[in-house]
């Protein structure tokens, strides 16, 4: 718990300095999720990335997550990043691989492993949009997010 209370006073930090004297980042990678269905998809949108001066060959990126009402993101992957979330607003529904289903509201967070393979992210609102606060320990150059292939 100490080490996520860590990253969120961190992700804070750099989300309020990106918002204030930062360029985009250079290197993240995103995409804008494409749902072949009637759910609007999520939105990922890096706002500070910079090396880890004390940790050869690992970045430090922050992001915000935007789903609009009744959104659902495609089952994807964030690499080989260590990822961190914080719900901003609203409530999202999450789940892992081989993990159970959980909610989590405003002000909740949980991690991610490397590695890990996110089967579900949906917004558990119809009416009102939910926001998350994601933080990523990665390789450089690396894809922040990776959806799953079309089947």
């Amino acid at each position: 718990m100490r080490i996520a209370s860590g990253l969120l006073a961190v992700a804070t930090l750099a989300a309020a300095t990106a918002c204030s004297n930062s360029t985009p980042a250079a290197h993240a990678h995103a995409s804008a999720a494409t749902v072949a269905s009637k759910h609007p998809s999520d939105s990922l949108k890096p706002l500070l990335q910079q090396d880890l001066p004390n940790v050869k060959g690992k970045t430090f990126t922050t992001a915000i997550v935007d789903f609009p009402p009744n959104a659902r993101a495609v089952p994807h992957r964030h690499g080989q990043a260590f990822a961190y979330a914080y719900v901003l607003e609203g409530s999202v529904r999450s789940k892992l691989e081989g993990q159970p289903t959980t909610t989590y509201h405003q002000g909740e967070n949980w991690v991610e492993p490397p590695g890990a393979h996110h089967v579900q992210a949906e917004n558990t609102s119809t009416t009102k949009p939910a926001k998350l606060l994601v933080v990523f320990i990665a390789n450089p150059g690396d894809a922040l997010k990776t959806d799953d292939p079309k089947s």
